[in-house]
């Protein structure tokens, strides 16, 4: 099986999901280190590394949504329209909203700019400045509001930085996961990009079990910080990544 898989061909393609998942601890190696495509060794500062540790970070804050973002929603959010309450779990449905309506406007503004398009690694920074936008807007909320119900305009607000931050980066990311790695590691590099989500979801879990022991403007405002940070390293970072990117954008 082994020898199969290793072997470069059609058949590695198709299995290389559960590659993924079956050699865990070489895929987290591989996510963490990237490769050197000139000796097909591993490396420090892989390109694919960048961007799967941009989406665990986005991922960890996204994941709020069905946890601390909901708690909010449910505790501290305004739910009565014409004397009747909706569900806090209404506001799950916004992201999906967001990301049906604004899909094809990103695609076409892409489109638009042409030459002048962001690199992806440019992507990567404006994805993780809006999620940071959006828990900056939320922990405004939390700390304006002092323990009473705000309006629901400012979780509509948090949501749609959320979701102008997953679309810079999900499906830019993907593309340049399959656009950079090597022909016969396709697969494997797909999967570290789905083993960085569910590291993600993983803080992002051990985050929101922090909602009842820390103050809500300081948990929020630390989500804030944490991905600005981010943000901020990797922009620092675009210009050696995109020299290792070989004209790939």
């Amino acid at each position: 099986m082994r020898r199969l898989i290793s072997s470069g061909s059609t058949f590695e393609r198709e299995i290389g999901y559960s590659r993924a998942v079956v050699q865990g601890d070489w895929v987290f190696v591989s996510g963490t280190t990237g490769f050197d495509y000139s000796t097909m060794k591993l490396a420090e500062g892989g390109v694919e590394a960048q961007a799967e540790q941009c989406l665990k970070n986005i991922e960890a804050a996204l994941r709020q949504a069905g946890s601390s973002l909901n708690l909010f929603a449910q505790r501290f959010t305004r739910r009565i329209v014409f004397g009747w309450e909706f569900p806090a779990g209404w506001f799950q449905s916004i992201n999906s909203l967001f990301l049906v309506l604004l899909a094809p406007v990103f695609a076409w503004v892409w489109i638009r700019l042409g030459k002048r398009d962001p690199s992806s690694p440019t992507k990567f920074v404006i994805g993780l400045l809006c999620v940071g936008l959006g828990f900056l807007v939320v922990a405004l909320a939390a700390w304006l509001g002092q323990g009473q119900p705000v309006s629901p305009w400012w979780l509509i607000g948090v949501y749609f930085f959320h979701t102008l931050g997953e679309l810079s980066l999900s499906p830019v990311g993907m593309s340049a996961v399959t656009k950079l790695a090597p022909a016969r590691l396709v697969g494997s590099m797909m999967g570290v990009w789905f083993l960085s989500i569910s590291l993600g979801n993983f803080i992002g879990g051990r985050v929101a079990g922090l909602f009842e022991s820390f103050p809500l403007p300081q948990l929020f405002g630390a989500v804030f910080l944490t991905t600005t940070a981010a943000a901020i390293v990797l922009a620092l970072l675009v210009r050696p990544i995109r020299g290792l990117m070989t004209g790939v954008n």
